[in-house]
């Protein structure tokens, strides 16, 4: 059973809901993401032919959790922009420029949740606000509960795994080139991916 919902191969032959898993409701509060252990990365087409991958060092977040009810759950995110690694100076320098995410004028990218839900076992959906230079779009971001635990320090641990897909036109990245073979340097459409690690608040 994952934190929000049933396995989707459980069977309900009621129409009532399942009873709450005890377990899975002790897990209901406030946490606050471990930057240590977390990665708030992203992929992009480059040349038409290869990925160029990259992350976020600088960032901080909470989420709060209802193992009862998903629809009550919430998350947010802030992330320092300047803070972009993608494993090459140069790069990440052009990225940080008024060719892309202007972090002299736009430091932070957030995000704010506006629903979420149960699809089911493990899986669920959160719905938000994405803000990247002064522009506001919604997200869909699917996730998968990877589990709870208490580590060596008496924290309280609970992982997720996630993935969205944006467009960057639609958020005012518009910079490309025209290669000499047909198609652009840099692709439309941005993968996002997430892997989280998150502590309870005391």
């Amino acid at each position: 059973m994952g934190i929000f919902g049933r396995k989707s191969d459980d069977t309900d032959t009621t129409s009532a809901p399942a009873a709450t898993n005890p377990d899975l409701a002790a897990l209901t509060g406030d946490y606050t993401i471990d930057p240590a252990h977390t990665t708030l990365g992203f992929t992009a087409r480059h040349a038409m032919v290869t990925n160029v991958k990259g992350k976020f060092l600088d960032f901080s977040g909470t989420l709060h959790l209802d193992g009862s009810d998903p629809t009550k759950s919430t998350a947010s995110l802030d992330i320092k922009m300047d803070s972009i690694d993608t494993g090459s100076p140069d790069r990440d320098g052009h990225l940080k420029s008024a060719d892309f995410f202007k972090t002299d004028e736009f430091p932070s990218m957030t995000f704010r949740s506006t629903s979420a839900e149960s699809l089911g076992g493990d899986d669920y959906r959160v719905t938000g606000d994405l803000e990247i230079l002064g522009t506001t779009k919604p997200i869909t971001i699917d996730l998968e509960f990877n589990g709870a635990a208490k580590d060596p320090f008496g924290n309280e641990r609970v992982g997720f795994e996630g993935k969205a897909e944006i467009l960057r036109s639609e958020f005012g990245l518009t910079w490309n080139a025209t290669l000499e073979t047909g198609g652009v340097l840099v692709s439309e459409k941005i993968k996002l991916n997430f892997d989280i690690s998150a502590i309870k608040n005391a």
